[in-house]
Order: C-alpha cells, then sequence, then structure tokens
C-alpha cells in the first residue's frame, strides 16, 4: 500500500504534514517529563515499537495486519495512561481507513474508539491536571478517530473509482481507434475498391481497342478520366468526414442542404455546446447530417424543424419534418441511416427515439457529461 518508509505519515487527511511530523516527535516531549529514567526508556522503546508496528501493518498480508494493529492499540492505551500521549489514537484512525474490507473497517473502528475515550476518560479523571490544559487537543482528537477513518475510506473510494473511470475512457478510446479503423476499411472498399477495378478494367479494353477502334478506346478513356474524379471526390469526402465536427457548424450545412431542396428551416435553441466532451459533439452532428439528409431524400416535406436543449445532464437534439412518415408496416431501425445513428448514440450511452404522427420526429438523446479536471491536494 506504501513503499517508503517516509510514507508512514499519513497524506490526504486534510491535515499538514507538518503537524503529523509534530504527532510524530511529539510523544518524546510528554516521556521526557517523567521523572523516571526507566519511564523514559520504556516510553521510548514504545515509541519506537508503534512505528515499527505501524509500519508493519501496511506491508503486510492480511493475515499479520489486525496482530500489528493490535500492538499500536495497546501502545496507544499504554502511552495515554503512563504519559497522557493520546495522538496515535490519529494514525490509527488513518489507518482504519485504509481497510479495504467493510467487516474488516468496522470492527477495528468500533474497538478503536471505544478503547481509545475508555482510555482518555479514564486517565482525564486520574490526571486531571496534567490533561486539562490540552483539553482542546483531546477534543479534537476525539473527533479525528471519530471521523477520519470514514474520510480516509471516502477518499480511497473515490481514487478508486477515478481510476476505473480512467481506465474505462483508455478502453472506449481504444474502441473508437478500432471502430474507426474498420469504418475507414469499409469507406475505402466502398469507396475506391469498386471504381479501381472499374478503371482497371477499362484500361484493358482501351488498350485492346486502341488500334482497332480508336473511337471506341477515346470514349473509354474519358470513362476512365470520369471514374477517377469521382472517385477523388468521394476521397475528399470521407477525409472530410473523418475530421471532428462542431454541432453548430454542421448546423449551417445543415440549413444549407433544407434550403437547397427548397424546404422551410427552422432552428430553436443554443448550438453552441460548453464543456461538452468532442466524442458526444460529433456523433450528434453526424446524426443531425444523417437526419437532414434522410428528410431531402425521403420525406417529401416541405418544412424542417430543429431544435437543441441543453441541461446539466443530457443534450437532447430534435429534428422534425411534416413529410409522408414512416410506413407502418416498416420496422423503423431497417435502413434511411436510422440503425446508425442508433448505434452511435448507444455508444456513447445516448439513445434515439422516433415519432411518425403528420411527419417524422427523431430525438437524439446524448449525455452531457463535463469532465472535471480539478485536482486535490496531496496533504
Amino acid at each position: 500500500m506504501m513503499q517508503n518508509w517516509y510514507h508512514i505519515i499519513p497524506k490526504n487527511t486534510g491535515l499538514s504534514i507538518y503537524v503529523w511530523i509534530i504527532f510524530c516527535v511529539l510523544p518524546f516531549f510528554f516521556i521526557f517529563r517523567s521523572s523516571s529514567i526507566y519511564e523514559m526508556l520504556f516510553g521510548i522503546i514504545m515509541t519506537l515499537i508503534f512505528f515499527l508496528a505501524y509500519r508493519l501493518s501496511f506491508i503486510s498480508n492480511s493475515r499479520f495486519v489486525y496482530l500489528w494493529v493490535s500492538v499500536e492499540m495497546a501502545i496507544s492505551l499504554v502511552m495515554t495512561a503512563l504519559f497522557g500521549y493520546i495522538y496515535f489514537a490519529l494514525f490509527l484512525a488513518f489507518f482504519i481507513g485504509n481497510i479495504k474490507q467493510l467487516g474488516g473497517f468496522l470492527a477495528l473502528y468500533i474497538v478503536h474508539l471505544t478503547t481509545t475515550l475508555i482510555a482518555i476518560t479514564t486517565t482525564f479523571i486520574y490526571q486531571i491536571e496534567s490533561l486539562f490544559p490540552n483539553l482542546p487537543f483531546i477534543i479534537v482528537t476525539v473527533i479525528g478517530v471519530i471521523l477520519l477513518p470514514f474520510t480516509v475510506r471516502y477518499r480511497n473510494q473515490q481514487q478508486k473509482l477515478e481510476g476505473e473511470l480512467e481506465d474505462a475512457n483508455e478502453r472506449i478510446s481504444q474502441l473508437m481507434v478500432i471502430e474507426e479503423r474498420e469504418r475507414i476499411a469499409r469507406d475505402l472498399h466502398d469507396t475506391l475498391g469498386q471504381k479501381l477495378s472499374m478503371i482497371g478494367l477499362k484500361s484493358d479494353l482501351a488498350r485492346k481497342l486502341m488500334t482497332v477502334q480508336p473511337d471506341k478506346a477515346a470514349k473509354e478513356v474519358e470513362d476512365i478520366r470520369t471514374t477517377a474524379r469521382t472517385a477523388l471526390k468521394e476521397v475528399r469526402e470521407m477525409v472530410s468526414n473523418m475530421k471532428g465536427t462542431k454541432l453548430e457548424d454542421e448546423l449551417v450545412r445543415v440549413e444549407q442542404i433544407i434550403k437547397a431542396a427548397e424546404m422551410t428551416f427552422d432552428f430553436k435553441g443554443n448550438p453552441h455546446l460548453e464543456d461538452t466532451p468532442l466524442l458526444v459533439e460529433n456523433v450528434l452532428s453526424m446524426c443531425l447530417k444523417e437526419a437532414a439528409t434522410n428528410i431531402v431524400k425521403h420525406s417529401e416535406a416541405t418544412s424542417c424543424h430543429v431544435t437543441i436543449e441543453q441541461s446539466p445532464t443530457e443534450i437532447l437534439v430534435c429534428v422534425k419534418d411534416d413529410g409522408k412518415g414512416l410506413p407502418a408496416s416498416v420496422e423503423p431501425f431497417q435502413g434511411n441511416g436510422l440503425q446508425g445513428m442508433r448505434e452511435r448514440l448507444e455508444f456513447v450511452n445516448g439513445r434515439l427515439e422516433i415519432e411518425s404522427h403528420q411527419g417524422t420526429t427523431l430525438k437524439l438523446h446524448a449525455p452531457n457529461v463535463i469532465k472535471n479536471t480539478e485536482k486535490e491536494g496531496q496533504a
């Protein structure tokens, strides 16, 4: 759990590292107030054994952890009773917060809290003169024993969840790369494969006709030229589609497409998304483009209405037309690019809703996940 000896000083507890250093040195001040040299030696030995056991409790396996914790508790009680030094209880409270098993955590927490309260109460009754000046610090220590284990446990769980989230995001990034490669391979095959094959066949044909039928050979060469230009155009469009697209930029192009098809276009909302992951915005942009393309090709509509609504948890893009709607006998997600839109949205934990009444309404739901870049302090 901790790799170096100096990590014996707890971190992320809300207390400065200098406060913990004082707690490490302070027991010797209490010990040297003793009148007997034997008590001093005994106190020094107990302090050294405590820190040794404390260190071993971090690096030992589960079978010996409870043994070392028991030794630490015993030493803490002895130091409280003999020298009035209660601050070892804070070290124990920090370690208990690092126990992963809930049963072990609760058991050690209850035992430690109970023994600490009994030791402080008993010592306070019999040594009220020596402990009364330290009463504010004793109260703070008791509060620390009560709250510190839960604080440490919560922070450990939070760090674990953040680590799992980072791993999940990294895995998603890897899956995105794989999916993008597969999509590029499919697009290249569909875009270039057929046309390159056609160019090859026409080139062979033109070579054979060049001497016997020059006019037909020239026509084949012209077809080759046209096919090559078409392939080049499609490759450029494919490369353009690979680039990240902002929703507000895509909305401008959608408006141009709709108006070019002699339809009216209406928009409500704010297309500018703040702090939204680029992946989510790209998915919404692609789905919006696909929805507009479907309206132009299939809907026979006269108008298109786009609404963008943002909330702290969700982005909703609604695309509505007044066309013929979807046939009742046809599965909505079979064709017209709707299946691809649904898969893209599901990839970012979104969803697609379809309503076909006096036209077609597509509702694109996407989570508005905001990445938290704040870092917690070490101490």
